[in-house]
């Protein structure tokens, strides 16, 4: 089946495009309607006071007990129950993968022949119908 734009779609487009622009209104209008007292000012002349930066409350945010570090922990590896239970679920992904792969070919190949099968009802319908025409 062909489909076809219709001719006044660009036109459309076009003038939807054209209105929603002019309802934003103009560039300059946000710069005029600021007023100078805006909540960024005052927020900066209240910091301006303070010169300390901040610190953690060792009371309030207690740090964790330095026994390990990163560098110095030995990597540990899986378990052997952990790599056979990785291996088992990589099998059963695989075997996952394999039914619906089987399964997708199976819809494609039913949906082919029903593509075939609509194609030869149409040809067989306009035959009927030129036929209709020239008798």
């Amino acid at each position: 089946m062909k489909r076809t734009i219709p001719a006044a779609l660009p036109t459309v487009l076009a003038l939807s495009g054209a209105l929603a622009l002019a309802a934003c209104g103009g560039g300059n209008d946000a710069e005029e309607t600021v007023p100078d007292d805006s909540v960024e000012i005052v927020a900066d002349e209240a910091m301006d006071d303070i010169e300390a930066d901040p610190v953690v409350d060792e009371e309030v945010v207690p740090l964790p007990p330095r026994s390990e570090t990163v560098r110095d922990a030995e990597p540990e590896g899986p378990s052997e129950d952990e790599v056979a239970q990785l291996e088992s679920a990589g099998e059963a992904a695989a075997a996952a993968a394999a039914d619906v792969a089987a399964i997708a070919a199976g819809a494609a190949g039913a949906a082919e022949a029903t593509q075939d099968a609509a194609e030869e009802d149409l040809a067989d319908a306009q035959d009927a119908a030129a036929a209709e025409v020239t008798e």
